[in-house]
């Protein structure tokens, strides 16, 4: 359908990745003070590309409510993963904010179960999991399907490595990538979305394509329905939301309406041929 057209919005945000990659935008894309001990943003985006593709590890980590959980109990669905720590104040707190807008706008699009999110903390032993709870709650998040969670050290640096994600510590806290990464139903990291006030397309593209694109065996009627009005959402720039291409609508009737002429036109032919070798 004309309304499916991933491939470009894709390239689209390709673009967009290459374009912002300069120093003007170094304060955007990361996180921390621009003096000093600063992360080098070049290097940074492409160690964080590098992984696309690749399947990231089954680490532990616990639960706001301190049970260990692990990456693979994620597994299945989409997962939106992304990194902070508890005592930032400038940038950590800008992205959930936005990355929450998002977060809702994606599940009206795409649908309350059609995937997870989970934040990360990277900042130990600080980022405890009673610190993650808090966090949690000063910026209101109460979504069911994300969870903020506390690595075991050992582990972190193995984790943050897995998912291409860099930081250094600074006077002021940390610099780091303000990053998203997007994995796909079995691990693998499938995008790396960039900067705390993203456009809403590059998060929920690649989540659409991926829910779309995963297999649905013996899939119900109003599951096939479903995902044809995933399929056919589209971003609308003027309200700043997705919405369901009223066109399809016709779209579909219209084939439907052709479909069954022919089919009539075949089978009155069918039994006006029959009729014929009968009286021969």
């Amino acid at each position: 359908m004309a309304c499916a057209a991933i491939g470009l919005r894709s390239a689209l945000a390709l673009a967009v990745f290459v374009l912002g990659i300069s120093n003007a935008a170094a304060e955007t894309l990361t996180g921390g003070a621009a003096g000093g001990a600063a992360l080098d943003p070049d290097r940074a985006l492409k160690t964080s590309q590098a992984v696309i593709g690749k399947r990231v590890g089954d680490y532990a980590l616990l639960d706001r409510a301190g049970r260990q959980v692990r990456l693979a109990d994620y597994r299945g669905k989409p997962l939106v993963v992304n990194f902070v720590y508890t005592g930032c104040l400038s940038a950590c707190p800008t992205t959930t904010a936005q990355l929450a807008k998002a977060i809702r706008e994606a599940r009206r699009t795409l649908g309350t179960g059609s995937f997870r999110v989970v934040t990360i903390g990277f900042n130990l032993p600080y980022d405890s999991p009673e610190a993650m709870r808090d966090f949690a709650r000063r910026y209101g998040i109460d979504d069911p399907s994300w969870e903020f969670l506390s690595p075991f050290e050992p582990q972190l640096g193995g984790l943050v490595a897995d998912f291409g994600f860099e930081y250094v510590r600074t006077a002021g806290g940390f610099d780091h990538l303000t990053q998203l990464t997007i994995l796909d139903a079995e691990g693998r990291v499938f995008r790396q979305v960039y900067g705390d006030d993203f456009a809403l397309p590059l998060l929920i593209d690649p989540l659409q394509e991926l829910v779309t694109g995963t297999p649905m065996p013996r899939a119900s009627l109003a599951e096939l329905l479903e995902r044809v009005r995933i399929i056919c959402t589209v971003y609308d720039p003027k309200s700043g939301r997705y919405r369901f291409k009223t066109s399809v609508i016709g779209e579909i009737m219209s084939f439907v309406v052709v479909t069954v002429v022919i089919f009539g036109f075949l089978w009155h032919d069918r039994r006006k041929r029959r009729a014929l070798e009968r009286r021969a």
